[in-house]
């Protein structure tokens, strides 16, 4: 929003500061729900890595991770989202994966 010549400077600002506030109040939102998501992740994860220690299967999957890697480069750049930073996301979320499926195995 671009102020006019004529408009009251502290208007301007308590507007700014209103809208400030409502979209970090769907910034805190959208965390929330990324928290969640990410819990209900590493719930399935978790079984995956039961069924791999049970089944003497690899705690890593290098063909899987590539798939997933491509996967979400390419969902990245539909959401128009910088497709390294996905990238990057996600091989912090299967490096987490791994240390804990090979924790299962002890």
């Amino acid at each position: 929003m671009t102020p006019t010549p004529h408009a009251d400077p502290k208007a301007s600002k308590v507007a700014a500061l209103q809208e400030l506030a409502a979209i970090r109040g769907s910034i805190d939102n959208i965390d929330a729900a990324v928290i969640h998501m990410l819990a209900e992740r590493f719930k399935c994860t978790k079984r995956v890595g039961i069924l791999k220690a049970e089944n003497d299967l690899p705690a890593s999957d290098p063909d899987r991770e590539q798939q997933q890697i491509e996967r979400l480069r390419a969902l990245a750049v539909e959401a128009d989202l910088d497709a390294e930073f996905a990238e990057k996301f996600l091989n912090f979320i299967v490096r987490e994966v791994i240390q804990k499926h090979l924790a299962l195995r002890s």
